[in-house]
């Protein structure tokens, strides 16, 4: 990335949630372009936290173990960052309609929390929150763009979009720089692999890897995917830009794939596993969303980021990364 190196080199950076699967992997890049790192992580294995994540840059990142709703150490770790990556939340599908007060808990109560300490201690940082495309809901048209109706079906769609909501109304009301990334399925190494619940695409990459039947629910399901360097490069290009304050971006492939299709194909480069087609149950029919393909004409332009790796590519530097650290993530 241009001059990357250059604006990145000795910047002080807090990434909340870094030492889960994007945030690690944001983590190590930084590291590399020369940043000053702290993450700020809560550990808790269920939602991602790894410290196996931060193999090899342990020793050039501060590591502070704590959740963001704990006020007090949250506002010391924003007090002097030039940037944050907010990659901190509840993040499950299934779990935030079994335990829908967690979720609100977390990314309500706990981003405002954030906030009011950037607010308060640090109001020139930059702000960059990770939305998601849960945030749309029901698909009306394809490919969605970032004017796309807002219908949440489950609550954690209603709590990440109030939690960007007030991330503007603090850009808005207070000047903070704020800007959204709204992530489609991302996938990679580093991700949980104890269940599915956080995403399915690593989640089929373990059951064929260990030889066992994925379950495929329909599977003409069309979904738009990203290697997770993609993510990472989409990130640090709309921290470093003035022109993203204040706003939202779609991320996806343009190339979309059905999930039949990329089951297939995850099975056919492990070389080992099989799938069944299956009916929907019908508290997870309850939560599909339907086709999504995003539209990311608004990035490419105002920016210039573009995905450079194809899924074939992605899919083998993440089996072949898990085939030499499966001890560390099953």
């Amino acid at each position: 990335m241009e001059n990357m190196g250059d604006i990145f080199n000795n910047s002080k950076i807090l990434i909340t949630g870094g030492a889960g699967f994007i945030g690690s992997n944001l983590a190590i890049k930084l590291v590399d372009l020369g940043a000053r790192v702290e993450i700020f992580d809560s550990l808790v294995p269920e939602q991602g936290g790894n410290l196996h994540n931060l193999d090899g840059i342990n020793e050039k990142i501060k590591f502070t173990k704590a959740d963001i709703r704990d006020e007090k150490k949250i506002t010391q770790s924003v007090k002097d960052k030039d940037f944050l990556f907010n990659l901190a939340a509840y993040t499950s599908h299934e779990g935030s309609m079994e335990d829908p007060f967690t979720d609100f808990d977390i990314n309500c109560r706990g981003n405002l929390i954030l906030l009011e300490a950037c607010r308060k201690n640090n109001p020139n940082i930059k702000i960059i929150y990770t939305g998601t495309r849960g945030q749309y809901g029901r698909i009306i048209y394809t490919p969605v763009d970032e004017k796309h109706p807002i219908n949440p079906v489950d609550a954690n769609g209603i709590s990440k979009m109030a939690s960007e909501m007030y991330h503007f109304l603090f850009h808005n009301a207070y000047g903070l720089k704020v800007t959204s990334l709204r992530l489609t399925n991302t996938y990679g190494p580093r991700h949980l692999m104890m269940h599915g619940k956080l995403g399915f695409v690593n989640w089929f990459i373990r059951l064929a890897m260990d030889g066992k039947k994925i379950k495929v629910f329909d599977g003409s399901q069309i979904r738009d995917l990203n290697f997770i360097d993609d993510v990472v490069k989409a990130l640090l290009i709309i921290a470093v830009n003035e022109k993203t304050n204040g706003e939202i971006f779609n991320l996806g492939s343009g190339k979309p794939i059905s999930i039949l299709d990329l089951t297939k194909l995850i099975i056919k480069i492990v070389g080992n596993g099989n799938y069944e087609q299956i009916s929907y149950p019908r508290e997870r029919k309850k939560i599909e969303i339907g086709d999504y393909i995003a539209n990311i004409s608004k990035i490419k332009n105002l920016v210039g980021w573009r995905p450079e790796t194809s899924l074939k590519e992605g899919l083998k530097k993440t089996i072949e990364f898990y085939r030499l650290n499966k001890k560390n993530y099953w």
